[in-house]
């Protein structure tokens, strides 16, 4: 049994109705709006976001409606986030797939991204719990505050650590952190076990981030970009935060600050990224990927029931053993 199939066997029958559900939520009588919804549906994933929403709620309680319209309300408040993305960063890829605004344009993937949002709202009021609406609406905040703070970050002079784990926490630990947290709430768990579900999923989160981070050092076909593309953005991620930080090398700083700039060539970039794999920047970032796994299992309460234990450890273990 593979870690995927390892990780959905405790809700295999759960993630089936979600499925139904998820489908169902895209379609529109407007012939534009659902081909492209259309589209949106045959690119989506493995569902990890609502996957980790239903075996947190298996954790603390028993699955129900209010379950699956959290978990929907979030994979389609995810989905519109990636849309809207794609748009700002001007990518024609997503996961090596042509993205909607490659096929489309700007306008019909920022509408349809809204759209999306709109009708993530829509199941968030369905699972009847105010709790729960918050939760969404905080998350759709926390995603744009994160990528507004990594837009300001790219013209500092700053290589603080903590300044990339606070990027991270808001653009991508977030969504994982609302998932788990999500899950316990909509099966009534106390409020001392939804905060430990919210840190659960954030400790996933931060792993998943360094994980993509470190995927930009090596050449990414099935990602769909080469070799230092984070860089080409002008982003410097922990890696290469790592190495600024041991070496204290003005030369290294200097190229850095034009990396952030815009002004670096992609012979620099290239130059750059085998100084951060020479001096150990991967490996650097690998270990705190594993402190994040075992931050992660420490909170799981020791009453948990072993099947869901050995999924949410697959779970993280699948995270940063990825390859994709």
């Amino acid at each position: 049994m593979n870690k995927i199939e390892l990780i959905k066997q405790p809700v295999e029958k759960e993630l089936e109705e979600f499925r139904t559900l998820f489908e169902s939520s895209l379609t529109s009588t407007d012939p534009l709006l659902g081909e492209v919804l259309s589209y949106v549906k045959k690119r989506s994933g493995k569902m990890m976001r609502p996957i980790l929403v239903m075996l947190m709620a298996k954790l603390f309680g028993t699955l129900n409606d209010s379950t699956f319209h959290a978990a929907l309300s979030l994979e389609l408040l995810h989905t519109a986030s990636l849309i809207h993305d794609d748009v700002v960063d001007e990518s024609d890829k997503r996961r090596g797939q042509s993205s909607v605004n490659a096929i489309y344009n700007n306008k019909v993937s920022v509408l349809v991204g809204d759209y999306m949002l709109a009708t993530s709202l829509k199941h968030a009021a369905h699972t009847g719990k105010v709790e729960l609406v918050e939760l969404v609406a905080c998350l759709g905040q926390e995603l744009s505050e994160g990528e507004i703070l990594q837009l300001g970050n790219t013209g500092k002079e700053d290589f603080a650590e903590d300044t990339y784990f606070d990027i991270i926490r808001k653009k991508t630990a977030a969504l994982f952190k609302a998932s788990a947290q999500s899950g316990a709430v909509s099966v009534g768990a106390s409020s001392e076990e939804s905060m430990k579900a919210a840190l659960f999923g954030e400790m996933i989160g931060i792993a998943f981030q360094i994980k993509d981070d470190i995927f930009d050092y090596f050449e990414s076909p099935e990602l769909g970009k080469p070799t230092g593309n984070d860089m080409l953005e002008g982003k410097l991620t922990l890696p290469a935060l790592y190495v600024l930080n041991k070496l204290h090398d003005a030369s290294l700083k200097e190229l850095a600050l034009r990396i952030r700039a815009l002004h670096a060539s992609k012979e620099e970039i290239a130059q750059f990224v085998e100084t951060v794999k020479k001096e150990g920047g991967i490996e650097y970032a690998t270990q705190k990927m594993y402190e994040f796994r075992e931050k992660a299992l420490s909170l799981l309460p020791a009453s948990t029931d072993e099947a869901i234990r050995t999924s949410l450890t697959a779970y993280i273990d699948y995270v940063i053993e990825r390859n994709k």
